[in-house]
């Protein structure tokens, strides 16, 4: 089956979010999936293989940036807030329920790392989403810093806490972010710096792409206060999990904590690290199977 893809943008808090709509093109109406990247990502990062494959199968699919990313206005540029994107999500599918040419009663929400934390939050928050798809999903702020730091040392600690104050304390002075690499190599400070990162991000962004790898330093403190998994006994649909067991940023415990907390769930796990379920046979098998989720609780 053939797919389209159109340009659409809509509002967030006053602020304009863009958006493409990935539609199957014999089909009227179809259910669609709601998605957007992880931590510091931009919806041209290797997200469109997932949403061409959805839409090849029939299931229409919103991908959009979240404001300060990519085609997306706002400032400060790069700025990554839970608080923030969760507002875009919820705009994002509230725009979606306003299309005619999609069926707003069958929507799922599809997130990967920080934004498989996200689609959690908002599914427990709402009663108009039919599924989720959690990608390696990030749920627990305060564990997953800490195997940073266990990772890091105590060098990375203190290095992600000044900056983050620094960085809190222009902002009180209304002044221009203190930004800090997003990702790095295990000898240099960033916000990821485990060994896979820098190889990993740069693996998804498209040729001849350019990549401001840089984030407000802000983001050390506030995602610690960040739980997803909080939030998790409260949604009440199906959820397609993705684990990767060999993942250098997510905690197992933390996704098998999700599970269990989870009434209706269905994982997978993959002996890979965190960045390999975008690219080559991880995604051919994980695209795969999350569509065939998608059709049973969307399509049949």
């Amino acid at each position: 089956m053939q797919a389209t893809r159109h340009d659409h943008t809509f509002e967030s808090q006053g602020t304009s979010c863009a958006g493409w709509l990935y539609e199957p093109t014999a089909v009227e109406q179809p259910p669609v999936v709601v998605m957007a990247h992880g931590f510091g990502g931009e919806r041209t990062w290797r997200l469109p293989a997932f949403a061409e494959r959805f839409a090849e199968a029939g299931i229409a699919t919103f991908l959009f940036d979240y404001r300060t990313f990519g085609d997306s206005e706002g400032d400060p540029q790069n700025l990554i807030d839970p608080s923030a994107h969760l507002a875009d999500w919820h705009a994002a599918v509230d725009y979606v329920q306003s299309l005619s040419n999609v069926d707003s009663d069958s929507i799922a929400l599809w997130g990967s790392s920080f934004s498989g934390g996200h689609v959690v939050e908002v599914a427990a928050r709402r009663d108009d989403v039919a599924a989720v798809v959690a990608q390696v999903p990030f749920v627990d702020g305060p564990r997953t810093v800490g195997k940073l730091v266990r990772a890091g040392g105590f060098a990375y600690l203190e290095n992600a806490v000044t900056a983050a104050i620094r960085d809190l304390g222009r902002t009180v002075l209304r002044r221009e972010p203190y930004y800090v690499p997003l990702a790095g190599p295990p000898d240099e400070f960033a916000i990821l710096n485990t060994p896979d990162a820098m190889d990993g991000f740069e693996a998804l962004i498209p040729e001849g792409e350019e990549w401001d790898n840089r984030c407000p330093a802000r983001i050390a403190l506030t995602v610690l206060v960040y739980r997803p998994i909080s939030r998790a006994s409260d949604v009440e649909v199906p959820v397609f999990v993705v684990q990767a067991e060999d993942d250098t940023i997510i905690p197992d415990a933390t996704t098998d904590r999700l599970v269990r907390e989870l009434d209706d769930v269905e994982r997978v796990r993959y002996p890979v690290g965190h960045f390999d379920v975008y690219r080559g046979d991880p995604f051919e098998d994980i695209v795969s199977r999350q569509g065939d989720f998608l059709r049973r609780h969307l399509l049949e």
